[in-house]
């Protein structure tokens, strides 16, 4: 079996994104690289995450073609392909429809820095221009917000992060979720004080060896 470890690892976050209501039911998608061998493992589409087994994630090779598996892959595939094929800093992505996240990207903003934890992800975290889900086009258009970061929100749909591993990249979406409620409960009652440049700069050079570490 291709990527053995990394089909429980995938199993183990996917019930992990549900546990701790970072998505709902079916709703997200996580996938694992194997840079060497050029083979991404992905969830399966539209399978409960407490129903996948091990021989229910897909692996896939560097010309998007299934070469283990009898499951469809996830229907935003390329949107974690791209990212392995132009990004060497990411080997693990999560996509979730966390709750307000999806707020924020509803309104097609950008999430600023409200609060320095956004750091985990990037200076701020910016809203990819709206594709149906599943398309080349949300692929590309999520790729675009990324670039300089390790998350992107996606118009009306939700987010996705990437880092060298689930682990971090489960790290992110927490993240980037609890400054999104930061954002969201702060713009409630006022207008938040976003943190400038200049300290996000300092926040870049601390998050550097910031997480965990395999």
């Amino acid at each position: 079996m291709l990527m053995e470890e990394a089909r429980y690892e995938l199993i183990k976050y996917g019930k992990k994104l549900v546990e701790t209501n970072l998505t709902k039911g079916t709703g997200g998608n996580l996938s694992v690289y194997d840079r060497e061998k050029e083979l991404m493992a992905i969830t399966p589409s539209g399978i409960d995450f407490f129903e996948i087994k091990p021989e229910d994630i897909v692996i896939m090779n560097k010309a998007g073609e299934i070469v283990e598996g009898n499951r469809v892959p996830s229907s935003e595939w390329e949107m974690h392909k791209i990212l392995y094929d132009n990004r060497d800093d990411i080997d693990a992505v999560i996509h979730a429809h966390t709750t307000f996240a999806t707020v924020i990207a509803c309104l097609r903003w950008t999430l600023p820095s409200t609060h320095y934890m956004i750091a985990v992800a990037g200076k701020d975290v910016k809203c990819a221009e709206y594709a149906t889900f599943g398309s080349t086009e949300l692929a590309k258009n999520s790729y675009e917000a990324m670039k300089g970061r390790k998350a992107a929100l996606l118009a009306n749909h939700g987010m996705i992060a990437g880092s060298t591993d689930l682990l971090n990249a489960f790290n992110i979406v927490e993240e980037v979720e609890y400054c999104s409620e930061v954002y969201y409960r702060a713009k409630s009652i006022g207008e938040p004080i976003i943190l400038d440049d200049d300290e996000m700069d300092r926040m870049a050079i601390k998050f550097k060896t910031y997480g965990q570490r395999k």
